[in-house]
């Protein structure tokens, strides 16, 4: 049987969208670079972890399992997500300006109790009320 391990997001700027991510999830981070990390990076060219073209984002210490990975590819989106992030807050209305703040943008309320958003890159994600 199959676990969930990790979402993947194509992205143009893995590190920009990584941090907008972290900060959007309660009880994520950044995964640190270490000395091997950055030693990997320096042999395929890669001085300046801004270019790293994937980046990790994971759960602090006893958060839930499931990691988000952010990869480069050379196109950009197109169309609308196949697959989205559901999120959830107590304060809509507050979660959606501090969203906005962020740097994502409303794209629509459903008026069914979701909200559509999309992260600095365009990929739609939902807060449901």
């Amino acid at each position: 049987m199959a676990t969930l391990r990790d979402v993947v997001t194509d992205c143009a700027r893995p590190a920009p969208l990584a941090r907008f991510w972290a900060q959007v999830l309660d009880g994520y981070e950044v995964a640190p670079y270490d000395d091997a990390e950055v030693a990997r990076l320096a042999g395929l060219g890669i001085t300046d972890l801004e270019d790293d073209p994937t980046v990790l984002v994971h759960p602090v210490a006893g958060g839930p399992g499931v990691r988000f990975w952010f990869q480069q590819v050379p196109e950009g989106k197109i169309t609308k997500n196949r697959v989205h992030v559901d999120l959830a807050a107590d304060d809509v209305a507050s979660e959606v300006a501090r969203l906005v703040a962020l740097g994502a943008t409303v794209i629509r309320d459903t008026g069914s109790g979701t909200i559509v958003l999309a992260d600095p890159e365009g990929n739609e994600f939902c807060l449901i009320r």
